[in-house]
């Protein structure tokens, strides 16, 4: 399956889409873009004159790039059916450490490593780095890739 076949499929749409890249993505993890454009609702009150991106939505970029992607990646590596027709994912647990500020604008990329798949669980770590190949912010993230049962 091809990166752009996963982003055209997945679950979200803007405003909540945090994924503007798939740089790559196998077996063992994934790796994707997205840049915080100032434009976007939270930045008018978290932080007011000195704007920041919420944590929430750091952790919400790295799940989407990290576990959802990957996770479309190795559904798509068991059925026919398209990722749209089968894929339901609910985030099961995630653990982050924050490590510097993302600000309105920055671009970030996300790399996402497999820890394990198994009985439709998906545990990844995950890093995100800034424009200058900084750390933001790592962590571990869990969710269940449920396979829709009409789909097949």
């Amino acid at each position: 399956m091809k990166p752009e076949e996963i982003l055209q499929n997945l679950p979200y749409a803007k405003p909540f889409l945090f994924v503007d890249e798939l740089l790559y993505v196998d077996e063992n993890g994934a790796k994707g873009l997205f840049t915080f454009s100032q434009e976007m609702d939270c930045y008018k009150g978290h932080f007011k004159d000195h704007p920041v991106t919420p944590g929430v939505l750091l952790t919400e970029c790295c799940a989407q790039i990290g576990l959802v992607c990957l996770g479309s990646y190795l559904l798509g590596q068991e059925s026919s059916a398209t990722i749209a027709e089968r894929l339901q994912i609910a985030l099961s647990s995630s653990e982050m450490e924050f490590l510097l500020p993302v600000f309105p604008n920055e671009t970030v990329t996300v790399v996402s490593e497999k820890v394990y798949y198994r009985f439709q669980k998906l545990k990844c770590k995950v890093k995100m780095f800034n424009e200058k190949n900084e750390l933001v912010c790592r962590g571990t993230l869990s969710g269940m890739l449920i396979k829709r049962m009409d789909a097949e």
